[in-house]
């Protein structure tokens, strides 16, 4: 890929959208929920039972050892992480920021006609 040299115009440009996208009313919901999780000692509590319950149960399957107290186990931690109001917010909001960071990249690509995101990407990053 060749180095391309921005111009001011497009540094100011680029520069705009980057303050513009983090004060989208999308964006500052995902960042206030996401503060209000990372302050919950309960929802990150659940999160990091959840992830152990996860490696747990994957473990045991790859040994043929999964019971069926090992998954009512699993789906009852989950049950509790999917009804967790924090974490429930913070699940809404990303995917909403997520569906507006999507409808902004399409307007661009469009405006460009190629696939901004793409571009947006470093070489080698998947």
């Amino acid at each position: 890929m060749e180095n391309l040299t921005l111009t001011p115009d497009m540094v100011t440009a680029t520069a705009s959208l980057g303050v513009n996208l983090r004060q989208a009313e999308p964006v500052v919901l995902y960042h206030l929920a996401r503060e209000t999780l990372e302050a919950s000692p309960e929802a990150t509590g659940l999160l990091k039972r959840l992830s152990e319950t996860q490696a747990n149960v994957r473990t045991r399957q790859t040994r043929g050892e999964v019971t069926p107290e090992d998954m009512a186990g699993l789906r009852a931690v989950q049950r509790e992480v999917q009804t967790n109001p924090v974490i429930r917010q913070f699940a809404q909001t990303q995917q909403a920021a997520l569906g507006y960071l999507r409808e902004v990249n399409h307007d661009i690509s469009e405006l460009l006609g190629t696939d901004f995101g793409a571009l947006a990407k470093k070489p080698g990053c998947c």
